[in-house]
């Protein structure tokens, strides 16, 4: 099994990421997948007989569903070639941000040994409800009022404070039972595979050398604002797709399978990376009613936002996802690809020009 020592994000910094970006969903062997699950879950599960059926995820875990008369399960699996075992890690967060109150998915079972069955699998409640994306591409659903109710939780989770930054090591938490990020410093997780990220966009055409040479000196003069003295709970890939629920109300927060210790700024800047100024100030409202803002805040989010929309923009690329239709998750209604290249870029400099100007305060 590989960790995430060397991961600044896991979808394109993975051995395997261009092969498992672009193929297909679902894969190939599906079928052989489904016979392999209900053995499994028929098996394990005492309440009468399960069908399985393809739980039709757009993200990087194939996910299924169980069902029966009584009861309806949801089943996320991690097949890909690098064995990755982070869902163990997962398992836990969900369990802590649960104890705070954080509405999240119960984990029934959690198993990425791969002895019994050929990948790692999480068996799950099953939450019949939208993910807020969906209400949000329908027309459907009070953002604003919404925003600050996530603000409010993020605040809320960030009272988890583990040792270390970056991505979790398996090995700690399997012989001492807490979370430790694998680096010492913050400084050092921001800027893994920083310039290899810029360096890809500018081969891909998507940023050129000027523009990459500008951004990676407006971040080295801004590195003093990476030195931080604690981490605490990041979710990573905050974003509408990963929150169930109703017009005004959250069901649960899902896919913590990017959870790092990191910034308290990183995940309301990841909010800005999809939503405008508004929808941003809403959350960080939220917030303050439960935690205080860091004293340097607006060059911590914006540099936060930069970070984050650079592999954004590395993994629109390398899985062409500007090539798409609005049946994708990350498109608008209405809009084609190439719309979402011109939000990326967008939002990159958007970021270097708040970055340079100094400015205090949120923009669209």
């Amino acid at each position: 099994m590989s960790d995430r020592r060397d991961i600044y994000y896991w979808k394109c910094d993975r051995p395997f990421a261009a092969q498992e970006l672009t193929q297909k969903r679902p894969p190939e062997n599906s079928e052989e997948i489904s016979h392999i699950l209900d053995r499994l879950v028929n098996r394990e599960e005492r309440q009468g007989s399960y069908r399985i059926f393809p739980g039709g995820g757009q993200g990087n875990h194939l996910t299924y569903l169980a069902v029966n008369n009584h009861r309806k399960l949801f089943l996320r699996l991690e097949n890909g070639p690098e064995g990755d075992d982070y869902m163990e890690i997962e398992t836990q967060v969900i369990k802590e941000v649960g104890a705070l109150g954080v509405p999240v998915p119960a984990v029934y079972r959690v198993d990425v040994t791969r002895t019994e069955v050929p990948f790692a699998y999480q068996v799950l409640e099953f939450m019949d409800y939208p993910d807020l994306n969906q209400l949000h591409k329908e027309g459907n659903i009070h953002l604003i009022e919404v925003a600050a109710k996530i603000g409010a939780q993020v605040a809320r989770w960030q009272t988890i404070q583990p040792e270390g930054y970056g991505p979790f090591d398996v090995q700690v938490f399997r012989n001492r039972g807490n979370l430790q990020g694998f680096h010492r410093t913050y400084r050092d997780y921001f800027l893994l595979n920083w310039k290899r990220h810029l360096d890809f966009l500018v081969a891909r055409h998507f940023l050129s050398a000027k523009e990459s040479s500008e951004i990676l000196r407006l971040v080295q003069d801004r590195e003093h604002h990476l030195d931080l003295k604690q981490g605490c709970l990041v979710h990573k890939d905050l974003a509408l797709w990963n929150i169930l629920g109703i017009p005004t109300e959250i069901k649960a927060f899902i896919d913590w399978d990017d959870a790092i210790s990191g910034d308290p700024t990183d995940d309301l800047s990841l909010l800005g990376c999809f939503h405008s100024g508004e929808v941003v100030e809403a959350a960080v409202e939220g917030y303050v009613r439960e935690r205080e803002l860091p004293q340097d805040f607006f060059p911590r989010f914006y540099l936060h936002l930069l970070r984050n929309m650079v592999v954004k923009a590395v993994i629109r690329v390398l899985a062409h996802y500007f090539e798409k239709s609005d049946d994708f998750f990350l498109i608008g209604s209405g809009t084609m690809g190439d719309s979402l290249e011109k939000v990326t870029r967008e939002k990159i400099f958007l970021a270097v020009k708040m970055l340079k100007n100094k400015k205090e305060e949120i923009v669209s």
